[in-house]
């Protein structure tokens, strides 16, 4: 069900969002056009077609499937972070997963985050609150697990000075924020203790970012909260194997830390909104990653748009498919993703 979109849309509450949208989708579409003229400055494009033409296209088939696998855990993760509110049922995560994933191909500052919050929330039974959080949650492990994975990479990987300089920094902003959140658990298994709601006598904060914190209380603490990090190791090592597989299609002798250097900084750069598919960060950061190694621009260039449209074509379709699945068409999505920062939806049971 859609809730009355076409109505919530038009109201006088979303004219701040509709003001706002046009202008952070010209700095998104700016942003990338900006990239790409980078990228394909002095393109061969020729020679980029004939790499292209040559690769290993079973390498690709590999790199392909590695990276379906990989949101499929991501599904599964959300599930255990969630289980503390609900049996969530794995096939619905992987749809609402899936139909994210292709809001964010086709429309602009990735709102597939909030859209597949909405469509778990609407199935599942759980208020739209508590799926945010654990999508916050999701971000947090997998900012922890990517600093670590660049501290390691940066002690057995000889990295130029400008990227150990930013390991560094990232480390110890990643210090502070972790001291904060020990901290944050630590008050937290103080004031709710077993409880998942708070009591009355514990709201002298504001009701919702208490509600925040005891959900978050409840998903930091579950049983089933070690189960979603073990997921969270296998998610990247999956994305990785996936665009080290992309490298050997095309030909790319990288090892695969060199994979995992790359992979760092693509996702570094495509984490804020930008244009649908993160079309031009992607390619620049792919060519920057591809850099340290030393890997010729021509080369680099030609690759980045190789993976990135392996990479992207199947989430097209499953995308798709599971966006139908869901009970929404291209144009409801994107009266839903229009309306949903300012109107969540409430939950209510889909058969």
């Amino acid at each position: 069900m859609l809730y009355g979109t076409a109505a919530l849309s038009s109201s006088p509450q979303n004219e701040p969002l509709k003001k706002r949208s046009p202008i952070l989708r010209i700095i998104g579409y700016g942003l990338a056009a900006i990239c790409l003229v980078w990228v394909l400055r002095d393109f061969h494009v020729v020679r980029a077609l004939h790499d292209m033409a040559n690769a290993n296209w079973k390498w690709v088939l590999v790199g392909m499937a590695f990276d379906i696998l990989s949101y499929g855990i991501q599904a599964l993760r959300w599930k255990f972070l969630l289980t503390p509110f609900g049996k969530v049922r794995l096939s619905r995560s992987i749809r609402a997963v899936y139909a994210g994933l292709f809001a964010n191909l086709v429309l602009p500052l990735r709102p597939g985050e909030i859209l597949r919050c909405y469509l778990l929330s609407n199935s599942e039974d759980i208020t739209v609150g508590r799926v945010l959080g654990s999508v916050g949650v999701e971000r947090f492990v997998d900012l922890v697990i990517a600093t670590a994975a660049l501290a390691v990479v940066s002690l057995v990987v000889e990295l130029p000075r400008r990227f150990n300089r930013i390991a560094d920094t990232v480390g110890v902003v990643m210090l502070f924020v972790l001291t904060f959140v020990v901290c944050l658990v630590f008050y937290l298994e103080i004031k709710f203790g077993e409880n998942i709601e708070p009591a009355e006598s514990q709201r002298r904060l504001p009701g919702r970012l208490m509600a925040a914190l005891a959900a978050l209380h409840a998903m930091g603490t579950a049983p089933s909260f070690y189960p979603a990090v073990l997921t969270s190791l296998l998610m990247p090592f999956c994305q990785v194997l996936a665009l080290w597989a992309m490298m050997k299609s095309y030909g790319l002798h990288l090892s695969f830390l060199a994979a995992v250097v790359v992979l760092l900084v693509i996702n570094l750069g495509v984490s804020l909104p930008n244009a649908p598919a993160n079309v031009g960060s992607y390619q620049f950061f792919c060519v920057l990653g591809l850099s340290v190694f030393q890997v010729e621009r021509n080369t680099a260039t030609g690759f980045s748009i190789f993976a990135f449209i392996a990479l992207t074509f199947p989430f097209l379709f499953l995308g798709f498919a599971a966006l139908l699945r869901s009970g929404l068409s291209l144009r409801s999505m994107r009266e839903k993703v229009r309306v949903l920062p300012r109107h969540p939806a409430r939950p209510a049971t889909q058969d």
